[in-house]
Formats: C-alpha cells, structure tokens, sequence
C-alpha cells in the first residue's frame, strides 16, 4: 500500500470518527484548514502585527483561473488593500446588518448575494455566519472569520481582511454606503472555501441559501406552480425561509439582457417580503424583491413611481413605499408569475411548506462517493453497471394523514466540493436518482446490496424530475408505507464525485445504507496426507521442488507464470513476488516461508477453483475481470464486501482501464483469505473486535 493512500484512508476513518463525536454540528464547527481564529488573532495583538492569511494570500491566483487569470484584462490595475488603506473610517456593521449591503461588483455571483441579502432578514442566522465580536476598532488585527455549512458540517473559515480593489474601490461586493465591510468579507471567505473569487461565478440561489443555513432548498417552476404558491410564500416569510427567484434566458445574448420594465434575465433576485394591501376595493397580494446589484428596479405596476401607491391606505404606503433607486421594489402577485420563471425556498427549520401547521422535517443525512470502477454506475440507462451504485434504504411508515397511506418525504441530492475543481477544467456532473421498492425477501434486511437482476427485472417506483448538473437536485414524494431503495448517480457510469444524500420526512421513519456485511464462506480445505495425494502430483512437485523439495518464492512465480501462460484465454502479465509472498504466508504451516508437498496441493487445488470462478464471470469474455463482474466473482468465491472496501480492492488491484487481470484477481483472493483468517484467529472471544499494540499492528501490516 502507497504511504499517500494510506494517509488518504486514515484521514476518512479520522473525519468519520470526528463527524460521530459531533464535530461540525451545531455549535462546534470544523476549523477550515485547521485555522483556529481566537488564538490567530491573540498572536496578532500580542505581537502588534495585521494578519496575512498564508492559505489564501493576497496575489492573483485568488481571483481566478480564466477570466480572472493572472495577467487578464479583467484583473489588471487590481492591488489588495485593508479597508483601514482606502476609507477613512471603516466599519464591520453599521446600524445591523441590511439588504443594502449587498451590492454586486465585477463578478457574476448575484446567486450567492441574492442568498446574503435574504440572509439579512433573520438575525439569528445572520449570527450564526457573520460570529459576534468583530470590528475595525475593537481587537483589530486584519482577521475575521465566517461560518458555513458545507455538505453536513459546519466550518469556520478565517481571512485577512486584504480586499481586491482597484481605482481605489472594491472591486466585488460593496455595502451602498461604502464604508460597511462585513458582506465584502463574508464573499471573500467563501471564495477561499471554493478556491477563488471566479469559482463563484454563476449559481443558484438555492446553493447559497444551503449553505448559509443548512436547511433544505425546493424549486417551484412558476409555469406549473401550484395553486396555493401565495400561501406557500407567505408561510416562508412568517417561518423565516430564505427565497430567490430568477428568468430564464432563451440563449446566450439573453444573459443579464434588460427587459422594457427593468427585469433582468439570468439574474438572481431575492424574495425580501410579502403583503396584502386593499386598492379599488380588492385585495392585492404583493412581493417585495431585491436586485443585488442595487439599482436597476421592475418599472411596472406597484414599483417605485408607479401610481398604484396612491390608491392605498396612507399608513400603509409610508410603511412600505421606497422611492430609493436602491434595488427593491414592489410588485403584484400576478405580474411576478408572469414575468419570473422560477421560485427557490430554502426551509430553515424544514417545515411542512404544504400543510399550515407548523410541523419539523425529520431529517438524515448520508455522505458518499462515486468510484470510477467500483460505485460509479451510471443511471438506469446502463444496466449492467447501475446496481454497483449506493444504494440507501428509507422505511416509510406512517401516513400523513389517518385513513390514507400515503408518506411524503424529500430526498435531496448534493454533489461536492465542484467549484473547487473548476480550476483543474472540471465543473457539475449530471446526477439524479431513482427510487425502488424493497423485494418482499429483502424486507427488513439490511445486510444486502441488491444486484443487476433485480434492476433488471424491476421498474422504479419514483425518480428525480431531471437529471441534471446542478449542485443539488431535490423532489418531494408521497409514496405508500413500506421499505424503498434510493439510488443516487450521475447520469454516465464512471464519473467520479463525492456526495451527500439527505432525506426528509413528514413522519418518523428510518433510513440507513444498504450494503453488504463483510463476511467470508471459507471453509476449512481437508490437507491430504502425503498417501493421499495423486501421484502424477505427486511427481510432478518433486520435479518442480528439486533437492530441497520445497516450492519458494521465486519457484512459485516461475511455476504459476508458467502455467497461466498456457491458458490463452486469460490475460496476466505474470505472477509478481508480493503476491507469491502472500500465499507462502498464507499456507506455510511450517513457518519456514516455503511450501511442502501438501501445502502445494492446497494452494494449486485453490487457485484451480480461482481459474473456474473467473471464467465463469468473466461475462464478456475478455480475459480480465471488470469491476461488477469483479465483486460478482468475488461473492461466489465467498466474499461478501461493502462499497467501501471494494473501492480499496479496485484501486489496488485493477490497472488504468479498470480491469482485473487473472494474477491480480488471484492475489486479491489470497489477501482477503489471509486477512480474514488472521482476524479470526485473533478474534479469540468473537466479539468483532480486536486490539493490537503498535508493534503488533507494523507487524501484521507489513508481513499479510
């Protein structure tokens, strides 16, 4: 094993160990690349100097990769500077935190400032981002820090406070005022969390309102709305939720085009409040929306100059009307499912938006991974590899309402860390997921990862609307009471991604992931007494031994090579050492490091079964083992492995195309036959568990 993927596998058992203390959550979040922001800024004021993060510096590549490249047009006669070098007086927060704040510069993240300028309506989440106890004036040292959630957890992130300005302003995100810093700051932890200031550009709302907040985003297309959508919108601005709705453009001269009345396609606009005013004698149902980039407003009916504000209540108008030109208007119900083509809420404390009661989501959440050749099956479309996928079992068992059987639940796909990858030419896969019902043998196992027949021969019960590359893809279900199997995956096979699978229900249920147990079918292989053994072996091994009449490692790699070159229907490029290593230390019961007479005729009786089993599943007969004709194999050879050791095996064990040649195949089977005997040996009261010394721990390590 390579000393850098071992470290790689060490760090994921340390981060699920932290994840289970409760690391992350709540109010113990992670430390962002291990930076802790009290004691960064203690030594600042303890030595008297300003803070210069060295995991973000000041230089160019934080802009970006392409558009924000070093040495591009967009970047030249940009220098960094503290606030303290180019305002006079300049201030965390002035007078609480406000939607005019936010103002939109040179980079196109309207859908991250449009999630900001919501999150001003709700102090209590705007504390939990942007942390108490920071200031131009009190404890200064050029440092602050933010928080964000970020695929389950929450992390602290710090920064220095050097800004990206030219002409001797901000060249991003600005306050209407100026002199106001937190959202600019706020905007340049995030760039550092995902890389750079350009992995920011273009979004949904919906992204940023998830990780402001951890909650649960929905997406209304307006075009099929339902009806009660007014309702649904009121509920959110009462619960807190955050909102952003946005036009679609029809093609690429649409982006940011202007309409006759001052509405922007591809722009992301905020959803800051709702109302009903009496006008004419009717009720009018209005919105309140907010443009981040702080001007240009709707000019239609009810915006700033329009002279419906005449025809209602005196009070009302002085409490709601603004003339400003600040990027907030007003806009009628109507004229807002006209002009807009798509509502994003975000649910803070996951509340049932459909019923007015105020009930709690409950809520799990499941990380996982795509591998190129092991849990990277491609959707539906690819039968023979969409069952080597994860799947996640959901059991639904009460109804929303006596007398129906019907659970409603969301499932939310997340795939992670992409805009970080944006540098190396990589952006969103294409992911969606399918969900099916539990075959009635199945029911209430969870030991089992269900194979290729059964997709075969079953439809889904219920599947993502799209599949599409976004960052999450999201739906909400009403489904019988009974057991289901959730299937996420990108929409090829073999694309690689992490992921976070969440799902909500109205009603408790429970939900875990479906995988196989590892366990192994190994029974005890008779050693024949010398008498016993066919004497055409018999002279064949004292042929093979010579005088010492003992196999060792370099004989054993010379008789297998020798051997499997005969068989044309197999491909290998020959027995290494290693792996002649690992089966002398399997079978030598004389601990000499050769092998005997019989325990030669074990191993060749072994690896003549090995032959048949990769014959038989070798389905396509190429001559290697693909990797779901590999764990097929490897179960019929009495293995069963979960998703994560499988991963282990390909990437050890399969070559670049992802095959697995006949040697390798056989060396992967020693292994997991020494390792699982020399557990149980060591298991002496069966209880699953065994503790080893450190000396111990090198040793097995470095003889199995």
């Amino acid at each position: 094993m390579e000393p850098i993927y071992a470290t790689g596998v060490a760090a994921r058992l340390r981060s699920e160990w932290d994840r289970n203390e409760g690391l992350g959550q709540n109010d113990r979040a992670l430390k962002f690349l291990g930076q802790d922001f009290e004691s960064l800024r203690a030594s600042c004021l303890q030595s008297g100097r300003l803070y210069e993060d060295e995991t973000f510096p000041a230089q160019p590549s934080a802009l970006g990769f392409k558009e924000l490249a070093p040495g591009s047009a967009k970047t030249k006669g940009v220098c960094w500077m503290r606030p303290t070098e180019f305002c006079t007086d300049p201030h965390f927060i002035v007078d609480g935190a406000t939607r005019t704040d936010i103002c939109q510069g040179a980079l196109g993240d309207c859908w991250l400032l449009a999630a900001i300028a919501c999150l001003t309506l709700n102090e209590p989440l705007l504390r939990r981002v942007v942390p108490h106890g920071q200031s131009f004036h009190q404890q200064y040292a050029g440092i602050f820090h933010f928080q964000f959630w970020q695929f389950g957890e929450w992390v602290d992130v710090v920064i220095d406070d050097r800004l990206p300005v030219r002409d001797g302003k901000l060249l991003f995100v600005h306050s209407a005022e100026g002199a106001e810093f937190w959202s600019a700051l706020v905007e340049k932890a995030y760039a550092k969390l995902n890389g750079c200031y350009e992995a920011l550009s273009g979004g949904c709302t919906s992204e940023g309102f998830e990780d402001f907040t951890g909650g649960v985003t929905e997406m209304y297309e307006l075009k099929i709305a339902p009806a009660n959508l007014f309702s649904i919108i009121r509920r959110a601005v009462e619960r807190g939720s955050l909102m952003g709705c946005s036009i679609d453009i029809t093609g690429f001269f649409d982006m940011e085009a202007v309409t006759f009345k001052k509405l922007v396609k591809g722009h992301a606009y905020s959803v800051t409040g709702v109302e009903e005013v009496e006008f004419k004698g009717k009720l009018v149902k209005l919105l309140r929306i907010r443009n981040p980039w702080g001007e240009v407003e709707w000019t239609g009916s009810w915006s700033d100059t329009s002279k419906e504000w005449n025809g209602i209540d005196p009070s009302l108008r002085e409490r709601m009307h603004n003339c400003c030109e600040d990027g907030e208007f007003w806009m009628s119900f109507n004229d807002f499912m006209k002009e807009f083509s798509r509502l994003e809420i975000c649910n803070l404390t996951a509340d049932a938006l459909q019923s007015s009661e105020l009930k709690k989501w409950n809520s799990a959440l499941y990380p996982g991974e795509w591998r190129r050749g092991s849990t990277a099956g491609g959707c539906r479309n690819y039968p023979a590899t969409f069952w080597i996928n994860p799947q996640y079992k959901i059991a639904l068992k009460n109804p929303d309402t006596e007398g129906q059987d019907g659970c409603s639940f969301l499932v939310a796909l997340m795939q992670k860390d992409r805009r970080l990858l944006r540098r190396q030419g990589k952006d969103m896969e294409t992911i969606g997921y399918a969900i099916y019902e539990v075959p009635k043998e199945f029911l209430g196992s969870t030991g089992v990862h269900l194979k290729r027949d059964f997709f075969l021969k079953n439809t889904s019960n219920a599947r993502s609307e799209l599949f599409i590359n976004l960052r999450e893809v999201s739906s909400r279900f009403c489904l019988p009471a009974g057991e289901y199997i959730i299937i996420p995956s990108t929409f090829e096979p073999n694309k690689e991604g992490n992921f976070v699978l969440r799902v909500f229900s109205e009603k408790a249920t429970e939900s875990e992931e479906l995988d196989d147990e590892l366990s192994a079918d190994l029974p005890e292989e008779p050693v024949l007494q010398e008498s016993e053994i066919d004497e055409g072996f018999k002279s064949l091994f004292f042929k093979l031994a010579g005088m010492e009449m003992e196999i060792d490692i370099p004989k054993l790699q010379m008789i297998l090579n020798r051997v499997v070159n005969k068989h044309k229907d197999i491909k290998t490029n020959g027995f290494e050492k290693e792996a002649c290593r690992s089966m002398i230390n399997l079978l030598d019961t004389t601990g000499k490091g050769r092998l005997g007479l019989r325990d030669f005729h074990v191993l060749w009786e072994k690896i003549k079964q090995y032959l048949t089993v990769f014959r038989e599943f070798d389905l396509d007969k190429s001559g290697t083992m693909n990797s779901y004709e590999m764990r097929l194999a490897l179960e019929a050879a009495g293995f069963k492995l979960n998703n994560h050791i499988f991963q282990l095996i390909i990437l050890r064990y399969a070559k670049q195309d992802m095959n697995v040649d006949f040697d390798s195949f056989v060396t992967c089977l020693i292994r997991l036959e020494s390792m699982f005997k020399t557990f149980k040996t060591m298991d002496t009261d069966a209880d699953g568990v065994v503790s080893f010394s450190f000396s111990q721990w090198i040793s097995l390590t470095m003889f199995t």
